[in-house]
């Protein structure tokens, strides 16, 4: 006999009734590092070891006078102690606002160790020579993806972007494939950095590096 009590697959989700209580571990002032970085990097690499799929994915959020703001994910490739840098074709929505406003946040949402990172900053772009050094790494078919697809313009279909990668794939072949003029990248300097650990009974931990001239001052926000 069935389970009358079961919920049917098709009932509707009581989205107040979702929650989770949060209790895995805790973040007190004497787990700072002396800036922010290293910290940041201690993170990481738990998030990478506790097998969290891609744990480099970082959420990007930009704003424009015009259209307000936007969020996308994209993926961290380098972390180093003057901030976080990521590649993207800089015509996108996203590289134009940042032309138009370099101000922008990041957020890492390693939501399976309780844990998320915020950075506020500002984007410039990455010299040429780091671009090109970055996009000689990538998979072949990254690279011909970035010629097919010219990011956030209207497309007629997927039968179009095939064809373009196509396209690219018989003007490359049998040679290197050149970064195209509209990719490149982003170094963001952090100007504060929040790392935030779940708590029981929503008593979260916030603890907050604010740049300082040449250095950090931290203090910790009410959750």
């Amino acid at each position: 006999m069935a389970n009358s009590s079961a919920p049917r697959p098709d009932a509707p989700v009581d989205l107040a009734a979702l929650r989770h209580e949060y209790a895995a571990a805790g973040l007190a002032e004497s787990d700072l590092t002396a800036e922010p970085i290293s910290l940041f990097r201690r993170w990481f690499d738990e998030a990478r070891e506790a097998g969290i799929v891609e744990p480099n994915a970082m959420v990007v959020a930009t704003a424009s006078a015009d259209t307000g703001p936007s969020v996308r994910t994209v993926l961290l490739k380098g972390i180093g102690p003057d901030g976080f840098r990521f590649f993207t074709n800089q015509a996108s929505r996203k590289g134009r606002e940042l032309a138009a406003e370099p101000a922008c946040s990041l957020l890492f949402p390693w939501h399976p160790l309780e844990r998320q990172v915020r950075v506020e900053g500002r984007a410039t772009p990455l010299s040429r020579a780091d671009v090109e050094a970055y996009f000689a790494v990538r998979p072949r078919g990254s690279q011909l993806g970035a010629w097919a697809s010219h990011q956030s313009e209207v497309v007629a279909g997927r039968e179009a972007l095939q064809a373009a990668y196509d396209d690219a794939e018989a003007r490359f072949a049998g040679q290197d494939v050149p970064v195209p003029d509209e990719w490149g990248g982003y170094l963001v300097r952090p100007e504060t950095v929040e790392f935030w650990q779940g708590r029981p009974s929503r008593l979260h931990d916030r603890l907050v590096y604010q740049r300082a001239g040449d250095g950090w001052v931290t203090h910790r926000l009410a959750p």
